[in-house]
């Protein structure tokens, strides 16, 4: 430094050490919120979602390509997978240790899981995770509007109000079994819920494919093309009925039915090549939209107050053999239970107030 020029004075050093400080914080935060935690709850929710997309898929080339009209047999093979993979295990488990419309039903089922959970499950929700469900309804919102420019919206405007009521009322009983799910998973074994699905639903589709669909099965007309399509639709609903008690043990029924609610743009996504759907950029809008607020609702913990034993975090752990580690449960000041991280930051919170 030669005499004329002047150096930095203590105000400029002051102030780029701050912003360093800032900088550091900042990112600090980023990490705090985008974990690899949340990376993999992200992942596997889309995972579901993506099972869901393949269903449809097979159903619409069922239906569209082949006249396949047998929906109830198409459940029955993954009900029958469901009771001979998960049913038996729990039978031998007890011998030894005893001896549009859619997307209406999507909007709709949210609110009322997250009351209904906040009543049975004692989930205590803050505002932000309110604020992550509005937009992600506002991206299905998006998406609506997108299938009416593309014209894919070809229902019938016959007993629109009979038919939107129907689905309000599915989209009740939904969520109810959802909650049960998301309170079986939690009290029960992982394998509580799809075991029982297997074997009830093999019974129930059975008798309803016996009692309705006879001639519809008699008249299909079997090849290769369409015992892989039906094969096809069993595994991916049977994938996603495996997937889903965990990733509700790891996160919530909330947190998975916001998951799902892409499946719908990731079927318009394949039906632009499959089927050659009109293309709109709502749908990319509608993708965003959702995975932001999920994204969002998934950064902010819950305060809930059912607990997890520890023999549960121990086979959930053994499930995932260690990838996403189960959150620890902990006793709060009012008799709340918290995870580890709540616990973490209210023990932070009272080091700083005993500081003050």
């Amino acid at each position: 430094m030669t005499p004329e020029e002047p150096g930095p004075t203590d105000a400029e050093n002051g102030d780029g050490e701050r912003d360093v400080l800032g900088n550091r914080c900042w990112i600090q935060k980023l990490r705090e919120v985008f974990t690899w935690r949340l990376l993999k709850t992200t992942a596997m929710g889309q995972m579901l979602s993506a099972m869901i997309c393949g269903s449809a898929i097979c159903s619409q080339y069922l239906a569209t390509d082949f006249h396949v009209n047998a929906p109830m047999l198409q459940n029955f093979i993954y009900y029958v997978l469901l009771f001979l993979t998960y049913s038996t295990i729990l039978a031998c488990r007890k011998a030894q240790s005893e001896a549009p419309a859619f997307q209406l039903l999507d909007c709709f089922v949210i609110p009322v899981l997250m009351v209904l959970s906040w009543f049975i499950l004692k989930t205590r929700y803050r505002a932000m995770h309110y604020v992550a469900v509005v937009i992600c309804l506002l991206g299905v919102g998006a998406m609506v509007g997108a299938d009416v420019l593309s014209g894919r919206d070809q229902g019938s405007s016959s007993d629109i109000l009979l038919g939107d009521g129907l689905v309000l009322v599915s989209a009740v009983m939904y969520a109810v079994t959802n909650l049960g799910q998301e309170y079986s998973v939690r009290q029960g074994s992982l394998l509580d819920f799809p075991g029982m699905m297997g074997l009830l639903g093999t019974l129930i589709s059975g008798i309803q494919c016996a009692a309705l669909e006879q001639k519809d099965i008699a008249a299909i007309r079997w090849n290769w093309k369409i015992g892989l399509l039906f094969a096809a639709y069993a595994l991916c609903l049977f994938l996603l009925y495996s997937l889903m008690p965990l990733v509700i043990m790891l996160t919530s029924a909330t947190t998975v039915n916001l998951s799902l609610l892409t499946s719908d743009i990731f079927s318009f996504f394949f039906g632009v090549f499959l089927f050659h759907y009109t293309f709109s950029g709502l749908y990319m809008v509608s993708f965003v939209a959702i995975l932001v607020g999920f994204v969002m609702f998934n950064a902010t913990t819950l305060a809930s107050t059912a607990p997890v034993s520890p023999a549960k975090r121990d086979e959930v752990q053994g499930v995932i053999d260690g990838a996403v580690p189960c959150p620890e449960v902990k006793d709060g000041p009012d008799g709340q239970v918290l995870s580890q991280d709540q616990a973490g930051a209210a023990e932070q919170e009272v080091m700083r107030s005993t500081k003050i």
